[in-house]
């Protein structure tokens, strides 16, 4: 029995060992959503305190590349290219790192998204963008950092930078128009081949209306009659073999197989045999 319980006591004793205190992170991270225009703009980043500090010009020195938060790299995405203060900058994610001053930082956008902090080895080819942005002192002190997404229309945005009482915001314009613009010149257009093939394609599989779907698909061949596409000759043998023009429906198979061994396709070479046979051709 002693045995026993000393050996009950050796596995308390361990299990209390190994387990983990769990608290609240100092610098916690923060993940910031935003739709502007059409694009989506993602900032995910930590949020160190002032705890009594001084802050710039002091815990952040002047003059210094700053990580712009805590922990690892405070990170935006721009799901389009944009303009950052006119300066283009592509579509992807970005480190932003900050030179802060009095009156000014520089901010900067590094393609390298993977630092514990600032890099150890600055690579200035990494650098996408470069840009100032004004300080100016609030009426108040804000405790935490805080990065915001303010100053919203349909085509720019101002990505916000706040810590004790300094403001500094960097404006971006997104393609919004451009792509309006496109968006309602191919709807007013109609239908492209690939709308036409795919609801053609979508009927047959459904068993909806087979001679709409024969409509759909013939208008799909006839607008890539100069280049043809032998998936979507396949597809219209398919079609009229099941609304029952066979007659159809072998001229197709033949003009699929054709450019699926031009294309040198096996997978089609042999669907479209092995249904010219079943059809007798």
């Amino acid at each position: 029995m002693k045995k026993l319980i000393l050996s009950l006591l050796a596995v308390a004793v361990m299990g209390t060992a190994s387990a983990q205190v769990s608290t609240p992170q100092p610098s916690p991270l923060s993940k910031l959503e935003q739709k502007v225009g059409l694009t989506d703009v993602t900032v995910e980043y930590s949020r160190p305190g002032m705890r009594g500090r001084t802050i710039f010009g002091d815990l952040v020195p002047y003059g210094k590349l700053w990580r712009t938060g805590a922990n690892a790299n405070t990170v935006v995405t721009f799901s389009n290219d944009v303009k950052i203060n006119g300066v283009a900058l592509k579509k992807g994610k970005y480190a932003v790192f900050t030179k802060p001053s009095a009156n000014q930082w520089e901010v900067i956008f590094y393609t390298d998204t993977n630092n514990w902090g600032t890099p150890r080895n600055w690579d200035d080819a990494k650098v996408a963008l470069k840009t100032t942005a004004k300080v100016e002192k609030m009426p108040m002190k804000i405790e935490t950092f805080t990065i915001t997404l303010d100053d919203l229309t349909n085509n720019s945005a101002v990505l916000g930078m706040l810590w004790e009482n300094s403001y500094a915001g960097v404006k971006f314009e997104v393609p919004t128009d451009k792509e309006v613009s496109a968006s309602i010149e191919k709807v007013m257009a109609g239908p492209g081949p690939a709308d036409y093939f795919a609801s053609a394609s979508y009927y047959l599989e459904e068993g909806k209306d087979i001679n709409q779907a024969v409509k759909w698909i013939d208008k799909a061949v006839d607008m890539t009659k100069d280049k043809p596409r032998f998936w979507y000759l396949r597809k219209q043998s398919l079609i009229h073999a099941k609304a029952g023009n066979k007659k159809g429906a072998i001229k197709a198979a033949k003009e699929s197989l054709k450019y699926a061994e031009k294309a040198g396709n096996a997978d089609y070479i042999k669907m479209n045999k092995d249904s010219l046979k079943e059809w007798g051709a």
